[in-house]
């Protein structure tokens, strides 16, 4: 899972690096919990909670409905 997870991410990486931040894939729980570290431009932004549900949950449950919810550690 962890892998399918990072093809996702993989794709949705080159957004967020054009606005100088980037993700990182900390763990997928066996529950279905994504977690992540946003860094660069993305950490303490003020939008960083809707680039993460809006954008990276997003498109992961849109690949991989198995997958419960995206959370920032």
């Amino acid at each position: 899972m962890r892998d399918k997870v990072e093809e996702v991410l993989s794709k949705v990486r080159p957004s967020l690096k054009a606005d100088g931040g980037d993700v990182e894939l900390v763990e997928v729980t066996e529950d279905g919990v994504v977690k992540v570290r946003l860094s660069g431009a993305c950490k303490g932004c003020p939008m960083s909670a809707m680039t993460l549900k809006s954008g990276i949950e997003q498109a992961i449950k849109r690949e991989l409905p198995e997958i419960k919810s995206v959370e920032e550690v």
